[in-house]
């Protein structure tokens, strides 16, 4: 049996996704809580240029579609990196400008982590 790890919320992505309508947070909610358990749940796909081990949750709600971006590629902790209202109706390729926020906020996690390790080595 895995241990659940624990969950982070990252910059703004918290603020976010309690913006999103109840039925998609219990939705992703229920979809976190799966990925904190140690699987994969059903509305997730690994979101592509950003790198390995970072999972992109899908829902779709009264015409409009939300995300929540994860990584799982560090041991201790699930970190959601952001979590935003798709606006564009062209395709469903994630906008570049949440690329590159998401690619930032890990950038930023890596450092951080690392950081950390120094200290305590």
């Amino acid at each position: 049996m895995h241990m659940r790890k624990p969950l982070a919320w990252l910059a703004s992505s918290k603020k976010d996704y309690m913006n999103f309508p109840e039925d998609v947070q219990d939705e992703m909610g229920f979809a976190l809580d799966t990925v904190q358990c140690g699987k994969t749940p059903a509305i997730a796909k690994p979101l592509k240029g950003v790198g390995a081990g970072v999972y992109e949750l899908i829902d779709d709600f009264n015409t409009d579609t939300y995300r929540a971006v994860y990584t799982v590629q560090f041991e201790n902790k699930v970190y959601v990196l952001h979590a935003f209202q798709k606006k564009s109706k062209s395709g469903i390729k994630t906008p570049q400008k949440d690329v590159d926020l998401i690619k930032d906020r890990l950038k930023a996690l890596k450092s951080h982590l690392e950081e950390m390790k120094k200290k305590k080595d």
